[in-house]
């Protein structure tokens, strides 16, 4: 993982992101047992669709907290936790 921190800009959850993959694992194994194309295919096509995704809303809007907009969402989202 990387030291930076990530914001969310659909929901402002401040921390890492996960890693969410496309399609199902069970598909996968089944296609591998088919035969070794279309394991092969399904695969790929999964390892390409990953995308880092926020763990709260699941949305791959998350933008690291050192660049301009992450610094204004930490602001905006966060104001209110203050004392």
């Amino acid at each position: 993982m990387s030291d930076i921190t990530m914001v969310c800009t659909s929901c402002g959850f401040v921390g890492n992101p996960k890693n969410k993959t496309q399609g199902s694992f069970w598909v996968e194994i089944f296609l591998w047992i088919c035969g070794i194309l279309p394991g092969v295919l399904y695969s790929v096509w999964r390892w390409t669709t990953r995308k880092k995704v926020c763990p709260a809303c699941n949305n791959p809007t998350m933008i690291p907290t050192n660049t301009p907009r992450g610094i204004e969402l930490l602001k905006q989202h966060h104001k209110g936790n203050e004392k």
